[in-house]
Order: structure tokens, then C-alpha cells, then sequence
């Protein structure tokens, strides 16, 4: 081998591509993480940017080098690209209930149904990490090599003093952040097999929740409920799925997408109250459903449960459902005495229409028991939309009007417009599938058995209303607004300004079951005179919860 003149440099360092990686590498952890925690990856990050610039002999061990430092920066870039989308989607953190909820009540299918609706947001985020991971190898292979033999000159003349005195600090600060738990826990290679870990530990609780639903029931009779009302009773709960109620036009929408619903109020009056101003609390369905089913009362609080109260003051009840779903399914609908989980394709935004599940509610009011609840939980409009509704049945599609016109008019983009007329569509034919369920419980029974019926939606949708996407959306009021409809058979007053919040609807339900218990507060039960709205608060501004 011919070594260079000895006057000549002996390392080739190139601190300029070491810069420009340890930049993109900050630029990448910035954009996931805050404050500090900016700092602590940072640090943690350090080894392998270090032995960039520490000179090595061999080929071999320069591709080796080259090849761990590429991958050990990609774990932090991957980490930071992964939470900043999280952040700028979701306003959540990945190991935030939100995702750990959604990321264990997955499967394959739905997560290539959420890809194919998601896609060109995803796509601009893998972009991304593809041009960090080739602008990352570039710089790799620019490490500090060694061009004359090390005894030729010493480090210290190589690399000053004051270099290796800065190199010194960072080792130390590098040496203390790994001896820390709460700081070495951030590190990617550590922090994202331990998520993996906690999904499937969420799974495995969600799989066996039977001794959780003896407690419900064991509660549910210490509360001792008594029924107000004498004589046989159905009750209907309908929930559906990511119906925003700005999409109807029962709440003055401009596309006809609730024919049936508008035709059953024009008939049925003052019996049929629709609450103008409804929130949910929760933009996704898993925590939405818990607060519903527990009178909003956090599970740490050990709340009631309103499928364990009504089976305690001598209900029947029966869930059916058109969701596969796990969690829902085992902490929900396995309380009730009768379960009917209609469609068992895996994946939430399976293929099975709601129209599926109407024969089994007929038949379950149909039963002679004489005190029933059904619990109906429809799919909505739970992306995708072009599954909520049969083929062919979209009278929206390619139909520029009013609403179209309006979206274009605000700067939405085409495929927000296309997923929108979708959307109408799925509302439309969820407004017939709403109204036979409400057709139904009227039909039901003798004249003087006591019925009711209430419909409600888990979350709303972001379909262009407040920005230029779709789908479940914590960071804008859309994600929030739903409907919520009330009939019963007798007078009711009129209810229709009240303001409504989803996570109180268990106190509604139990007054139109006539279940009274230790316990009870009226002040969150809209149906009565004494009712005291409380603003929720919520992830986003809402100028006001009456509009």
C-alpha cells in the first residue's frame, strides 16, 4: 500500500456530512417529540454519530460502520416521522390511549382499509423518511478514515484540544443518559418493542373480561335500582358510528340525506326530540363507548354500568351489533343477556351493510319478555365510506351542487370533495336504516306497552367541514359534533336547545328505562326539568356548544 506524503492530512474526517446528518437526525426527533425530550434523544442518538468520526482502517470495518450508523439513525428518524404524524393526525402520542385503543383493535384488513383512506397524507410522510434514509447513507459513508498509519500523528494533534474536551462532555452527558430508566425507555430500539409488548397485553386483558363483568353486575345490585313504571317496557338504543350531524339534513343540511328521518319527525312531532346541539367527548369510538356505557365516570372511579343497571332492575338485554370488534364486544356487549354480533369479518370497516342486523332486532322485539332493552351498534359511516352503502347507491356522485360548489369555494382538493359525496351517501342510506329501527320500536307491542327509542353517534368525521381531510379528527370540532335523537310514547317537552353531551347519555337511558337508584343525578339527564348542562372539555376550541 502507497501512503500519501506525511505532510498531508492524516484523517479524512468530513465533518460536514457528520454535521448534516446529526442535523437531519435533530430535525427528525424535533418533529416528534418536545422540550426536553428533544435533548434526551439527542444524547441518546450520540454513540453512533461518534464513531463517524472516529477514524477507522479497514474497508471492511469502514462498510460495517457505514451500515450501523444508517440504521441507528433511521430508528430515530422512523420514531420521529412516525410521532409527528400521529401528532399532526391525531394530536396523539403513540403511547397514547387513543392509539394504543385503535392499534390493538385492529387487524390486517382494517389496517389496509385505513391505508387506502389515508394514503396520500402517509405517502408525503414515507416520502419523507425515504429522502432522510438516502440523504442518511450519503453521509454515512463519509466517516472518518484513516489515510497514514496511526503512528504517523497523534489524536491530539488530529483533533485539538478543545474537540476532544467537547467530545469528553458529550460522553459523559451520552454515559448518564443511558444509565437513566425514564430517559433510556425513549430510545426507539427499546421503546417501540415494549408498545408492541403493551398491545398485546391490552388484547389479552380486552380477551378475558369476564371477572371485570361480574363486578359490573355485583355493582350494578348494590345500587339496589327500582323501576318508577309498571307494566311491560321496550327500550332501543341505537349507536352509530362517525356521523357527524352537520351531514344531515334533519339538522338543516343541504344535500337530502335524511328523507326517511325527516318524514318520521313531519309525523311524530314533539314525540320526536332532536337535540339540535349534541357533542360527544371522545373523537374515536373505544373511549367514546366507555364513557357512554359508564356514566361518564372514568374506569378508575369503578362506575356503573348501564347494561349491568338495567339486567339489575329486571331487563332483558340484548347487544347487536354490526362490528367486529373485540374490545366493544368484550367489555360491552358481553354484559348484555343476549348477544348478536352480526358481522364476523374481521376488520371494523368490514363489507357487512347495517341492513344486516334488522332482522335480528325483530326478533328480539318480538320476545315476550316484557321488560326489554336492545342495544343496537350500527357501522355508520365508519370509514370507508363506500362500504356504508350498497353498490350503485351513491345519487351524489359526480353531482356538482350547492354543497360541492361550497367545498371548492373554501379550497378543498378533489378527493376531499369525492370522499364527502361518499359520505352523503352513507349517510343517506344510514337514514333508512335509522328510520326502520325507529319504525320498528313504535311498532312494537300493544298500545299501552311503554316504548322509546334514542340514537346517538359515538363520534363525528372530518369530511372537508374544518379542513382539508377525512376521517376520526380529535383537532377539529367536526370530530366532536353528532346527532342525537329522542322518541318516546307519550308527551314529551320540548327538549330540541338543550345542549347534550354522549358521555351523560347513560342517565338519559336509564330515565327512559324508569330505573331509579342510589345514586342518580337528574342534573345530567336531559329529559329532566332539573337538567344542568356543563360544558365538556375538549381537546380543540369551541366558540360554543350551542350552534
Amino acid at each position: 500500500m502507497q501512503f500519501p506524503n506525511p505532510s498531508a492530512r492524516p484523517y479524512r474526517l468530513n465533518y460536514g456530512s457528520t454535521a448534516l446528518l446529526a442535523a437531519v437526525l435533530l430535525a427528525c426527533i424535533a418533529l416528534g417529540h418536545e422540550g426536553r425530550r428533544v435533548a434526551q434523544l439527542a444524547l441518546l442518538a450520540l454513540p453512533m454519530l461518534a464513531w463517524l468520526v472516529w477514524p477507522v482502517r479497514g474497508a471492511g470495518v469502514h462498510h460495517l460502520r457505514t451500515a450501523m450508523v444508517w440504521a441507528w439513525a433511521m430508528a430515530f428518524v422512523l420514531d420521529g416521522l412516525v410521532r409527528a404524524y400521529l401528532l399532526h393526525t391525531y394530536q396523539a402520542a403513540p403511547e397514547g390511549a387513543l392509539v394504543l385503543g385503535s392499534a390493538a383493535n385492529t387487524n390486517p384488513r382494517e389496517s389496509a382499509e385505513y391505508l387506502a383512506m389515508q394514503w396520500r397524507d402517509m405517502a408525503v410522510w414515507a416520502a419523507l423518511a425515504v429522502a432522510c434514509a438516502v440523504l442518511l447513507a450519503w453521509c454515512a459513508q463519509r466517516g472518518a478514515r484513516v489515510l497514514i498509519p496511526l503512528s504517523a500523528v497523534g489524536s491530539v494533534r488530529a483533533y485539538g484540544r478543545w474537540t476532544l474536551a467537547l467530545a469528553g462532555v458529550l460522553l459523559v452527558a451520552t454515559l448518564l443518559a443511558y444509565a437513566s430508566k425514564p430517559w433510556r425507555r425513549l430510545h426507539p430500539l427499546l421503546f417501540w418493542p415494549n408498545w408492541v409488548q403493551t398491545l398485546h397485553t391490552l388484547r389479552g386483558q380486552w380477551g378475558d373480561q369476564q371477572q371485570a363483568r361480574d363486578r359490573a353486575l355485583q355493582r350494578a345490585q348494590a345500587a339496589a335500582p327500582t323501576l318508577t313504571q309498571a307494566g311491560p317496557a321496550t327500550v332501543v338504543l341505537v349507536i352509530t358510528d362517525s356521523i357527524n350531524r352537520d351531514n344531515l339534513a334533519l339538522y338543516g343540511y343541504g344535500r337530502p340525506t335524511t328523507p326517511r328521518l325527516l318524514a318520521q319527525q313531519a309525523q311524530l312531532g314533539n314525540q320526536m326530540q332532536v337535540l339540535r346541539n349534541a357533542w360527544s367527548v371522545d373523537a374515536s369510538t373505544l373511549p367514546a363507548m366507555r364513557s357512554m356505557f359508564n356514566f361518564g365516570q372514568p374506569e378508575s372511579q369503578d362506575p356503573l354500568h348501564l347494561l349491568a343497571l338495567a339486567r339489575a332492575a329486571g331487563y332483558k338485554v340484548w347487544w347487536i351489533s354490526n362490528h367486529d370488534d373485540m374490545a366493544i364486544e368484550q367489555k360491552h356487549g358481553r354484559l348484555a343477556d343476549v348477544v348478536e354480533m352480526v358481522n364476523r369479518t374481521p376488520g371494523r370497516a368490514g363489507t357487512s351493510l347495517d341492513s344486516e342486523l334488522l332482522d335480528c332486532v325483530q326478533e328480539a322485539l318480538q320476545d315476550p319478555t316484557p321488560r326489554k332493552l336492545v342495544v343496537v351498534h350500527l357501522m355508520g359511516a365508519h370509514p370507508h365510506y363506500s362500504l356504508r352503502f350498497p353498490d350503485g347507491a351513491n345519487p351524489f356522485e359526480n353531482n356538482a351542487d350547492g354543497v360541492d360548489a361550497d367545498l371548492l369555494q373554501v379550497g378543498r382538493s378533489a378527493w376531499v370533495r369525492k370522499f364527502r359525496r361518499e359520505y352523503d351517501a352513507a349517510v343517506l342510506y344510514h337514514d333508512g336504516i335509522v328510520a326502520a329501527l325507529l319504525q320498528m320500536t313504535r311498532d312494537t307491542g300493544t298500545p299501552q306497552t311503554y316504548r322509546a327509542w334514542m340514537y346517538l353517534s359515538d363520534h363525528g368525521q372530518e369530511v372537508g367541514h374544518d379542513s382539508d381531510r377525512t376521517g376520526h379528527s380529535p383537532s377539529t370540532p367536526s370530530g366532536y359534533r353528532i346527532p342525537a335523537i329522542i322518541w318516546r310514547n307519550q308527551p314529551s317537552a320540548d327538549l330540541a336547545a338543550r345542549p347534550f353531551r354522549a358521555d351523560w347519555v347513560a342517565w338519559t337511558v336509564a330515565d327512559l328505562l324508569n330505573i331509579q337508584w342510589a345514586g342518580n343525578l337528574p342534573s345530567r339527564d336531559v329529559l329532566q326539568p332539573g337538567y344542568q348542562w356543563q360544558a365538556p372539555v375538549l381537546p380543540v376550541d369551541i366558540p360554543s356548544f350551542l350552534d
